[in-house]
C-alpha cells in the first residue's frame, strides 16, 4: 500500500514528538538541590535563571524561603519544599500549626508547581526530635488534604541511608533494629498515603569509609565496573545503596504485615512498598577531611581523610554526568524504572558547618559558571 506525503509527514511528527517526549522526561527526573548557606551566592533570580538556562526543571529548597517561592511562580519547576528540623515540634504537637504553615508556605503561592513536602532531615531516630518525625508528617499530610492538594503534594520525610544495619548485599538490605520503631510507621505512612521514602543516597561517602571493600570506579558510577553480589549484577554503588533500601523497606513490611509472605518479601516485587526518591546525592570536588560535624546520607565521618584522588573537580563530573545516564534505568531491584534524583548541590556554600569538603559540593561556581560540563537533558 502506498504511502502518502501526509501519512509520512504525520509519522515523522510523531517520531519526532516521541523523542522529544522521552528526552523530556529523562531532563524531569534529574532536579538540583538549592542551599543558600554562603555569603557569595548570586541572587535569588539569577538562580532562577541559571536553573531555567540549564534546563533543570526540579528544585530542592531546604526551607520556605519567601523570595525564592516568589521566583519560582509561573516556572513550572518542581518543588520539593522542606520544613526545617526546629519546627517539627510545633508541628506534631499542634495541627492548627501545620494548617498555618500551609496557608503561609504554600497556598500564598499557588502559581509554583509544588511537589514534594520533605518534613525534616535526615532526623536520627535517637535524638531528641526522633519521635515527633511521624506525627508532624501526619499533621502535615491532613493540612495539605484539607486544602485539596493531596493529589498534588506529597508528604514525606529525608533519611540517611546510615539507618541501614546491613547493606550489601543489597538483597540482605535491612534497618537497624534500634530505628524500626521509627522507620516502620513512617513506611507504613508512605504507603497508605502513596507518597515516596526521600532518601539521601551518597556513594562518595560510602566509599571515603570503606575505601578497602569498595572501588573508586564503582563508586563513581563508571561503565563496566560493576560486582555480581548473591548472583545478581550490580553496574554501580548508588543501584546497590537504593535496593538495599527497598530490601530493607520489604523486609520490615514483611514483619509487621503477615498479608505479605516470605516468598513475596524475597521476590522483590515491590508490590505494596512506597518507591523512592533520592532527595540528594552528589560529589565534593575538593577539601579535606578533619574537624566536627557530619555527613549527609552516610556513615560516621572518618578520623582523617586526605584531598587524594577523591575530592576531584574531575571526580565529582565524572559521578554527577554519569549519574544522568543511569537514572533513565531501573535498579535491579525496580527495573526498568526511571529514577528521580536531585543533585546536591547548585553552588558551593561557604558558610557549611563540618568538614571542608562538605562546602564543595556544587555544580556551578558563585558566579553562575558551570563547574564542570553537565548536561541536563
Amino acid at each position: 500500500m502506498a504511502t502518502t506525503t501526509n501519512e509520512l509527514t504525520l509519522a515523522m511528527l510523531l517520531f519526532g514528538l516521541l523523542i522529544v517526549t522521552s528526552l523530556d522526561f529523562t531532563a524531569g527526573q534529574v532536579g538540583v538541590c538549592f542551599g543558600r548557606l554562603g555569603n557569595n551566592l548570586p541572587s535569588v533570580q539569577r538562580t532562577l535563571a541559571l536553573y531555567k538556562k540549564s534546563n533543570i526543571r526540579r528544585m530542592r529548597l531546604y526551607d520556605p524561603h519567601p523570595p525564592t517561592l516568589r521566583a519560582l511562580a509561573g516556572t513550572g519547576i518542581r518543588l520539593m519544599l522542606g520544613v526545617p528540623n526546629d519546627h517539627l515540634r510545633d508541628l506534631a504537637n499542634c495541627p492548627q500549626v501545620a494548617t498555618a504553615w500551609v496557608r503561609t508556605n504554600v497556598l500564598q503561592y499557588p502559581n509554583v508547581t509544588f511537589r514534594y513536602i520533605a518534613v525534616g532531615n535526615e532526623i536520627p531516630p535517637e535524638s531528641e526530635l526522633g519521635p515527633f518525625v511521624l506525627p508532624a508528617m501526619q499533621n502535615m499530610y491532613r493540612a495539605i488534604r484539607a486544602a485539596r492538594l493531596g493529589a498534588q503534594i506529597k508528604v514525606s520525610t529525608s533519611i540517611k541511608t546510615d539507618l541501614l544495619n546491613t547493606s550489601y548485599p543489597p538483597q540482605a538490605g535491612e534497618f537497624k533494629c534500634s530505628v524500626n520503631w521509627y522507620i516502620r510507621p513512617i513506611i507504613e505512612f508512605l504507603r497508605d498515603t502513596g507518597a515516596p521514602l526521600l532518601t539521601n543516597i551518597y556513594p562518595y561517602f560510602a566509599y571515603m569509609n570503606d575505601r578497602k571493600n569498595i572501588n573508586l570506579s564503582f563508586a563513581l558510577l563508571q561503565p563496566n565496573s560493576g560486582v555480581i553480589a548473591d548472583g545478581v549484577y550490580y553496574d554501580n554503588l548508588f543501584y546497590a545503596i537504593m535496593d538495599a533500601v527497598y530490601a530493607a523497606m520489604e523486609r520490615i513490611l514483611a514483619a509487621a504485615s503477615p498479608l505479605m509472605t516470605l516468598e513475596q518479601e524475597l521476590a522483590g516485587n515491590g508490590e505494596g512498598i512506597p518507591h523512592q526518591v533520592t532527595s540528594e546525592t552528589g560529589h565534593s570536588s575538593k577539601g579535606g577531611g578533619g574537624g566536627g560535624g557530619s555527613e549527609p546520607g552516610g556513615g560516621s565521618e572518618p578520623d582523617s581523610l586526605d584531598d587524594g584522588p577523591l575530592n576531584t573537580v574531575e571526580n565529582a563530573r565524572i559521578y554527577n554526568n554519569n549519574l544522568m545516564r543511569i537514572v533513565r534505568n531501573g535498579t535491579p531491584r525496580r527495573p526498568g524504572i526511571p529514577i528521580e534524583v536531585y543533585i546536591f548541590a547548585m553552588f558551593d556554600e561557604n558558610l557549611k558547618p563540618g568538614p571542608a569538603y562538605e562546602r564543595h559540593f556544587g555544580i556551578f561556581l558563585a558566579n553562575g559558571q558551570p563547574k564542570y560540563p553537565l548536561r541536563f537533558r
